[in-house]
């Protein structure tokens, strides 16, 4: 274990497997070309510390992302990392809003992913077209667009437009979407993307398109969500070996 240090001691064992996770889920942003160069992120709770989550310094890209890099703060966006780097406490706005709204949200990502915000884009959302789409029948939010969402006026809304939700669109925007694991945040993302790309492919034929009946989309729902346990369990190893075969040094 790296045995860098914060500005309250030494990293623990599991707060260094939640860095090493945090990091991968960026770099594997990237490699999937959901970044913004040095803009959005994706935070992570600090595990026995309420109040504390982790988050890129700002000015790295995502491709540059290593588990020692990554920055505690606290809910107001105070620095608790001995570093002088500084992070985007503007950036930081909407996910303190998430995180103290959801605690099971252990990971929130926000990101501008040309096929989340092309969808956001329209007035029906995301439309059960897909398997994937149907994943989350039901279990999307949606907030439209007022600006960079700094105020807490509009955070208070938008953490009500997400609810208990897994996802939500930021109209004009991006998306967010919430994990209760650095694993499962990255793994339904990746369907939320996939979900809006095939559905702007469909749209883009011009054909008339198949939508399931509602039974057979509420039925598919609870069986894609099988026994409830975080998403992502059996692809995260996979998906770290993919960045192992790359560059590996998102661990160090």
């Amino acid at each position: 274990m790296n045995q860098a240090s914060s500005a309250s001691g030494a990293i623990s064992a599991a707060e260094w497997q939640v860095r090493t996770d945090l990091a991968a889920c960026y770099r594997l942003s990237a490699l999937y070309g959901w970044d913004d160069v040095i803009y959005t992120h994706i935070s992570a709770a600090v595990p026995g510390e309420p109040g504390n989550y982790l988050i890129n310094p700002f000015g790295d890209r995502f491709d540059e992302i290593r588990a020692s890099s990554l920055i505690k703060i606290d809910l107001q966006g105070r620095i608790l990392s001995d570093t002088e780097r500084r992070v985007n406490i503007t950036g930081f706005a909407i996910h303190g809003a998430v995180h103290a709204a959801r605690l099971d949200a252990m990971c929130v990502m926000h990101l501008h992913h040309p096929n989340g915000i092309a969808v956001g884009m329209q007035e029906d959302g995301l439309l059960p077209l897909s398997q994937h789409a149907l994943r989350f029948f039901g279990q999307v939010g949606y907030h439209d667009y007022e600006g960079l969402a700094l105020s807490a006026q509009e955070q208070t809304r938008l953490v009500e437009r997400l609810g208990d939700k897994p996802a939500l669109f930021l109209r004009n925007h991006g998306t967010i979407v919430c994990g209760r694991t650095v694993a499962e945040a990255f793994v339904l993302m990746e369907t939320l993307d996939k979900a809006c790309g095939f559905q702007l492919k469909a749209q883009a034929s011009g054909a008339r398109l198949m939508q399931p009946s509602e039974a057979v989309c509420r039925k598919t729902h609870l069986e894609l969500l099988g026994d409830g346990r975080p998403e992502g369990e059996l692809e995260w190893p996979a998906l770290l070996r993919k960045l192992d075969d790359i560059d590996s040094d998102y661990r160090l």
